[in-house]
């Protein structure tokens, strides 16, 4: 699918537009060519051509126009193959296409106006913080108006205590709020500005002045009374870093004394002038931001638990740090990094026009739409339909169980028609069975709700698709920018399963054909000059002397004392290397465990050809000797029985008295050692990400800068200091120009391929549908 999109891309570069209300015209067109005895319309070449190059150089010149309609004509050229092989007929091609076709239709089925005026509105909000609390009481979006009103009443009951009653707000919240956490909190939500809320509450609080109650606020979960305690100029978003010691609220009495005991030591430490990355990194507990010396995301108000947000909006300069501050995670040290204020409405425009589309304003903005698309395709409610429709509806609807059986056909005068019409949209006519059978389907429970209304909430929703079904369905009419995209897309897909089949598989799968291509153009596939090297990179003289020696291949494991040790030159490692092996007691015999333990060590071996392991017995006497030779032999022969070269595996037993009394006297231990130059590099860059790297591979000249400097001195280890770093270069072969094998250079061989078919591909298609050029037309688009 990537390769598909990607492609349809290349389609987009040649097909797009932006909006325009003009529809297709049904005379005859003039057209700029004729492939074969295919017009290609001289009107669609001039769209896509003004679109495309309007902002480049050459547009208008005549050799800007002439390339583009080579290109032009080679991609009609390969739609119109397709076509002619029917890809445009089979049912999956035109499901992909109906996808792309609903996708594309998302920007139509708005009001672009309404939408600008909120994105308009929620930046001017942005100015303003509101800190607020409220009250709620739930009530489902659609509920019954029953238990609307109930629930509005008792809204407005609160209010009156709140208000007129004289009753303290918190209080009130907390004894009745349906919000869980205003038990806690007394109906407080801090400060907030615009896009955190849903949209109604938003409005009420912008709307509300300070000290009073709002009037029962509406929202999809229930009725709010919202009461505006302060506001404040919009403090912008803040970034900070923090030291975090964990402390939750059910933690024993003496963890929590302990957790507060560490906190203040750090924040004195820190006063003292101490590094903040350095105890950030040892000591802070949040493991997320820890390794960044503590940084989190930017916020803004209403974004992070009130405590932290308030400490952290009270530091004024970069650097300055906060008293310890709690919060349910724990105490925390804030440092502040940085302050930013409102960006300027162009720079959030395209941010916050893609919230609107997903927050709660789209309503307004959805209503706006469908009230335009009723009176511009002359939406007439049927009357008598829907007394038909409604009179269906019982109790069952309710249940969830609503069926539909089907209406009795009756004639005669005063009788009602077979089938009567619920509405109609510019003159289409929707029958009410198909409401009905709509209703059977999207019907769902509704306890204690009314027939009438469940009837009512579905014929809303059946208006509300039949609407956007409709405008949907006559875009390419209304629009020729979506008339045009949804071709470009048509000709993508089609030009995705030719290419495909005439080009990109075909080079993959005919590895003869590719071959012979490779051998009739192997002169432009040469290697230059090369040598084959090793590149460490340090950030310091220091570093590299202590890279160099696990890098350069001069040391080797060796037996000493009766153990094994492993010389200096390789990196110890505990990677993939399991510490002890068990056996039976008494035995030589590998406990059931053991065995898959070995094979993934062995296999562990076979990816890093450079890992040596020891096994060793670690004795209490030498009375154990013998017993732990014959279970090392066990584990050694086990790891060569996986391929495990002898060398690789070194072996010995010590004898180490009252030092192996707690040890396992059934296991043997084991120890790695490696020269594998990423984990040599991950080991040395865990404190400091940026301390080694290292390369090893072939360069040629320009591929390095530290190799090029001594490209010509030959094999050996080279010094050198470049742009601040410290290099050491170890040339272990030069290698002359000469041709390169197919395998060493597939990649660019299959898309050289790929171009020779494509090309000759045209050619074919060229000769097939001859190309007459339309010059008058041509000309008209040449200006320059």
């Amino acid at each position: 699918m990537p390769k598909r999109i990607l492609y349809a891309g290349a389609a987009l570069a040649l097909l797009a537009g932006c909006q325009s209300t003009k529809s297709p015209s049904a005379t005859k067109q003039p057209v700029v060519e004729t492939l074969g005895t295919h017009p290609v319309p001289a009107s669609e070449f001039a769209y896509v051509y003004r679109k495309n190059n309007s902002t480049a150089p050459d547009f208008g010149t005549r050799a800007g126009v002439d390339e583009y309609l080579k290109l032009y004509t080679n991609f009609k050229l390969k739609v119109l193959d397709a076509e002619q092989r029917g890809l445009d007929t089979t049912q999956a091609f035109r499901r992909e296409l109906d996808g792309y076709r609903q996708q594309l239709a998302q920007p139509y089925l708005t009001e672009k106006s309404v939408t600008d005026q909120l994105v308009r509105e929620a930046y001017d909000r942005l100015s303003k913080e509101i800190n607020a609390s409220h009250i709620l009481l739930r009530v489902a979006p659609d509920a019954s108006p029953k238990d609307t009103l109930a629930a509005y009443q008792k809204t407005q009951a609160l209010r009156q205590r709140v208000t007129s009653g004289g009753e303290n707000f918190e209080t009130v919240a907390r004894q009745t709020s349906e919000d869980p956490s205003a038990r806690e909190n007394g109906g407080r939500l801090g400060y907030f500005t615009s896009m955190q809320m849903v949209y109604p509450f938003e409005s009420a609080a912008y709307k509300t002045p300070v000290g009073q109650v709002s009037e029962p606020v509406r929202t999809r979960f229930g009725y709010h009374l919202i009461k505006v305690n302060d506001t404040r100029a919009a403090q912008g978003e803040i970034k900070v870093a923090h030291l975090m010691i964990r402390a939750t609220p059910n933690m024993p009495a003496a963890d929590s004394a302990t957790a507060k005991k560490k906190i203040d030591e750090l924040y004195s430490r820190l006063q003292r002038g101490e590094n903040w990355d350095k105890l950030v990194a040892q000591f802070s507990e949040d493991a997320g931001s820890a390794p960044n010396g503590g940084e989190i995301p930017a916020f803004g108000a209403g974004r992070m638990i009130p405590s932290f947000e308030e400490a952290a909006f009270k530091l004024q300069k970069p650097g300055d740090l906060s008293r310890p501050v709690q919060t349910p995670y724990g105490w925390h040290v804030i440092k502040l990094i940085e302050k930013m204020s409102v960006p300027s409405f162009e720079a959030m425009q395209p941010t916050l026009k893609s919230k609107v589309a997903k927050d709660s304003r789209s309503e307004l903005n959805h209503a706006a739409f469908l009230k335009r698309v009723k009176a511009e395709n002359k939406f007439e409610e049927n009357k008598a339909g829907k007394e038909y429709a409604f009179s269906k509806a019982d109790t069952a609807l309710v249940n969830g169980r609503f069926k539909y059986s089907g209406m009795q056909v009756t004639k005669g005068k005063g009788k009602p028609a077979a089938n009567p019409t619920l509405f109609t949209i510019n003159g289409k006519t929707y029958p009410a069975t198909d409401f009905l059978a709509y209703v059977e389907q999207s019907q769902r429970p509704r306890p204690g709700d009314e027939p009438q209304h469940a009837m009512q909430v579905l014929y809303d929703q059946y208006v509300d698709q039949s609407l956007t079904n409709y405008e949907r369905d006559n875009l390419e009419g209304k629009y020729e920018d979506y008339r045009m995209l949804v071709k470009e897309y048509r000709d993508g897909i089609l030009l995705f399963q030719l290419m495909d089949e005439k080009v990109w598989s075909k080079a993959i799968d005919d590895s003869v054909g590719l071959q012979k291509f490779f051998t009739e153009h192997q002169q432009n596939y040469q290697w230059a000059p090369r040598v084959q090297a090793t590149v460490v990179n340090a950030a310091s003289p220091e570093v590299l002397k202590e890279v160099l020696p696990l890098v350069v291949d001069n040391s080797k494991p060796v037996t000493k004392n009766g153990g094994t040790g492993i010389a200096l030159g390789l990196l110890p490692t505990t990677k993939g290397i399991p510490a002890t092996i068990g056996f039976q007691p008494r035995t030589a015999t590998l406990l059931p465990a053991s065995q898959p333990t070995l094979e993934a060590l062995a296999d562990q071996m076979a990816t890093d050809t450079t890992l040596i392991v020891s096994v060793s017995g670690r004795l209490r006497t030498s009375a154990e000797g013998t017993l732990a030779r014959k279970r090392i032999q066990q584990v050694r022969s086990s790891l060569e029985a996986k391929g495990v070269q002898a060398n690789r595996i070194m072996t010995g037993t010590k004898v180490e008295g009252n030092k192996a009394k707690n040890l396992d006297p059934n296991a043997v231990y084991l120890r790695g050692a490696t020269r594998d130059l990423a984990t040599i590099e991950q080991r040395f860059n865990e404190k400091s990400p940026l301390a080694v790297k290292i390369q090893q591979r072939t360069f040629q000249q320009g591929d390095n800068k530290a190799v090029d400097q001594v490209w010509q001195r030959g094999p050996g280890t080279y010094p050198v200091q470049l742009d601040g770093r410290y290099y050491s270069v170890i040339i272990k072969e030069q290698l002359p120009a000469g041709p390169k094998k197919l395998s060493e250079t597939r990649g660019q061989a299959t898309s050289d391929y790929q171009n020779y078919l494509e090309q000759q591909w045209i050619e074919q298609l060229r000769a097939q549908y001859p190309v007459q050029l339309n010059q008058q037309e041509i000309d008209k688009l040449v200006t320059k």
